[in-house]
């Protein structure tokens, strides 16, 4: 049976932006709501611009089923050529990765994005040269190399009316003043100096035009090995200790330069360990942390748990949930990464001793590590704009490689690594830790993550400052004069309107210290897929998954014989660094100094929210963080009416600027996905889901014990 919407009759075009131009589309396109079988959807038009993917229905039109979190940008059926990550034909039944020339038109096109969503189209009562010139089109135009200059970044910035408000108290770090109000703001201009040796970039195009050294470098070093070698200032911590970074040599040298660069590095390590510094350590963090092919290759496998196809594939996953998540190694990656920022924060906060990062390029592993260590420990980083002051200044002027590392341009696989992903991962665990810390949410998160696949921002679509300083000008485009005025992705007025920008601030923020008195506790959901490893099968988390109540605990000491050891911690953390954190744990958490996360076993989590949003069998019906953020706003809303009618009675009237807080829907249509999307249709989970499920049909003396723990530790190997 095909439950299906008749085909649209009137006429639906796409909503343009400026510089936006169609290039191809196809009508009568039949798009599935939901894979599961009963082969639900829409009749609609699939167009492809030279921005996005977009699929219009009668939907399209009516503002009825307007989300309230709406992108006034990526509307909920686009997808921008930047976000595809696969496309796949169905040609009888068969799955086949579409790629270049195509010699035969697939049926039925599967889109996998990279933030996770999956998009079903059928092609069966489309012509077939619309089909042709499609499905060629969405494939040449989202998969094929493409030069800088053919991003839609440009036809943007050069169609678009540059009528924005601003930076919005982001410090840009793209002046000389920018960086001497941040040395003034961490007390560290006593030691290090601004300069400006590389205005015009004639020390190295990967340096951006404005950096911090100690005082004691001359500018003739500086130029010397076009700044390698050179330990360039990130941060400074309120005792004077300082964190730096810095370029390494190339490994593969000969023995007269090899020599001559190590007695230039013996140099700088003497100048900078004499009065006034303190005592350096380095940390060579490409031996010390996973490669960037590790990260890579565990990033591929951990999506691909998230990638689901239909429900089958769901609830058959669900069963081995462990072991998948275990084998991907990105929760042990997330763990490695966070435990050497707390070693830093260790040397920083309590041996009062310089750190110095070393990396290559001091532009991947470095921006991760600094960015993490100053969330930790300056609390002005974890305020909105303090945050995204951090990302310009470690990672957009610090010279990222965001167009290589993304592949923006699918150019070379091989440079493709999630470096900015994993520090957001990173961060969440934080946000989620404790979240009276920040004033940003965890929605604010996802919503950046978003934004790196959104080429209207010029924030993650260069590779350094001097790549986008370079580009700037619009002399080669006849109908350009004059340089493009580029958005920033801090401007989120640009992608959502004031109710929607309240779902990113916390309303819990503690902007005053406050001493905790009383214990956190994490909420603690009835139907939730596990999202962290459990340490041992004995100590395994209380949260439930999927599985029905009478069998949970059964099918849990089940899983508990594959994973009954620690996360791959084979690498076992030393006394000091023991001490310090089960130190900083014993005592109350002050919200405004030192954060050290926890990262022992299940305490690092899958970010539900970014991986999950998108899969109806994972909702919460109104649950997840949202029941809780649903109740706090609704009261915020009726303390602020409350206050006008006092105000009114005492006759002193309310002035208009009073913010906004969005009034969220009957709560009855929420879930854990909002504000993603709303209430969805959910699959019903078959009772025997998979094989396994079979085998165990003997066990029903077993699967009745709801609380007993069985111990399967004889078991064991």
């Amino acid at each position: 049976e095909i439950h299906i919407k008749e085909p649209i009759e009137k006429e639906v075009n796409p909503h343009l932006l400026p510089g936006e131009l169609l290039l191809c589309e196809a009508s009568t396109v039949y798009k599935y709501i939901q894979e599961d079988g009963s082969n639900r959807g829409t009749y609609g038009k699939l167009v492809c611009t030279n921005f996005k993917i977009a699929f219009l229905d009668d939907d399209s039109t009516s503002d009825d089923n307007e989300p309230q979190f709406k992108n006034k940008i990526v509307g909920e059926n686009d997808i921008t050529l930047q976000c595809v990550d696969q496309i796949y034909g169905v040609y009888d039944e068969k799955k086949k990765l579409l790629t270049g020339q195509l010699r035969k038109y697939p049926e039925k096109l599967i889109i996998y994005c990279k933030d996770l969503r999956v998009f079903h189209f059928c092609l069966r009562y489309t012509k077939e040269e619309e089909v042709k010139r499609i499905v060629s089109g969405i494939v040449h135009h989202s998969q094929t190399p493409k030069l800088l200059k053919r991003l839609f970044l440009f036809s943007y910035a050069s169609a678009a009316p540059n009528n924005t408000d601003g930076r919005n108290q982001t410090v840009m770090f793209d002046t000389l003043e920018d960086w001497r109000d941040e040395l003034e703001r961490t007390k560290g201009n006593v030691k290090y100096k601004a300069v400006t040796v590389n205005e015009g970039y004639r020390v190295s195009e990967k340096l951006p035009l404005y950096f911090v050294v100690p005082i004691c470098v001359s500018e003739e070093s500086i130029l010397k090995y076009d700044g390698r070698g050179i330990p360039i200032w990130c941060w400074s911590c309120h005792n004077g200790a300082a964190l730096l970074k810095m370029s390494a040599f190339p490994k593969e040298q000969d023995d007269i330069t090899s020599q001559t660069q190590k007695a230039f590095l013996d140099g700088i390590y003497k100048t900078i360990s004499k009065a006034p510094y303190e005592l350096l350590k380095t940390d060579d963090l490409s031996s010390s942390l996973p490669s960037l092919q590790d990260i890579q290759t565990a990033y591929t496998r951990f999506k691909q748990l998230f990638l689901i196809d239909n429900s089958t594939d769901f609830w058959t996953t669900d069963v081995k949930w462990f072991s998948l998540l275990e084998s991907t190694n990105w929760l042990e990656i997330i763990r490695r990464v966070l435990k050497k920022a707390i070693e830093v924060a260790e040397c920083l906060e309590r041996q009062h001793t310089n750190v110095l990062l070393i990396e290559e390029s001091a532009t991947d592993l470095c921006c991760v590590i600094s960015t993490l260590v100053q969330v930790m420990m300056d609390s002005y980083s974890r305020t909105k704009s303090g945050f995204q002051s951090l990302i310009q200044k470690e990672w957009v002027i610090g010279g990222h490689g965001f167009l290589d590392r993304c592949n923006h341009l699918h150019k070379s696989d091989k440079e493709e690594a999630p470096v900015f992903l994993l520090l957001l991962n990173c961060v969440w665990q934080l946000v989620q830790q404790y979240p009276p810390a920040f004033e940003f949410t965890e929605t604010y998160l996802t919503v950046l993550s978003d934004s790196l696949y959104v080429p209207i921002f010029s924030t993650f679509f260069f590779n350094s400052q001097h790549q986008k300083d370079t580009n700037t000008s619009g002399e080669s485009l006849k109908t350009q004069s004059g340089p493009f005025r580029f958005l920033t992705v801090w401007d989120w007025s640009v992608q959502f309107d004031p109710k929607a920008q309240a779902f990113l601030n916390n309303p819990l923020y503690a902007e005053k210290p406050k001493p905790d008195k009383s214990q956190r506790k994490t909420a603690r959901f009835k139907h939730q897929r596990q999202l962290s490893l459990p340490l041992t099968q004995a100590k395994s988390s209380t949260k439930r998954g999927f599985f029905r109540e009478e069998t949970d605990h059964f099918i849990k000491n089940i899983l508990g014989k594959r994973i009954g050891k620690f996360i791959n911690s084979s690498d076992e953390p030393p006394s000091s660094f023991r001490e310090f954190y089960d130190s900083w744990h014993s005592k109350p958490v002050d919200y405004h100094g030192l954060l050290l996360p926890r990262i022992d076993g299940p305490e690092i989590k899958v970010w539900a929210q970014r991986y999950l949003r998108w899969i109806p069998e994972a909702q919460l019906h109104g649950g997840g963080t949202i029941a809780t953020a649903a109740k706090i706003l609704d009261l915020m809303e009726e303390v602020r009416s409350l206050q006008v009618k006092m105000d009114e009675e005492h006759s002193q009237a309310v002035s208009g600027d009073v913010h906004s807080v969005p009034l969220l829907r009957n709560s009855a249509r929420l879930s854990s996905l909002f504000p993603f999307a709303l209430l969805q249709r959910q699959s019903i989970k078959p009772a025997l889901p998979t094989s396994t499920w079979k085998d165990l049909e003997d066990e029903d003396d077993l699967v009745k014990r709801d609380d007993e723990f069985v111990d399967l530790s004889g078991d064991m190997p």
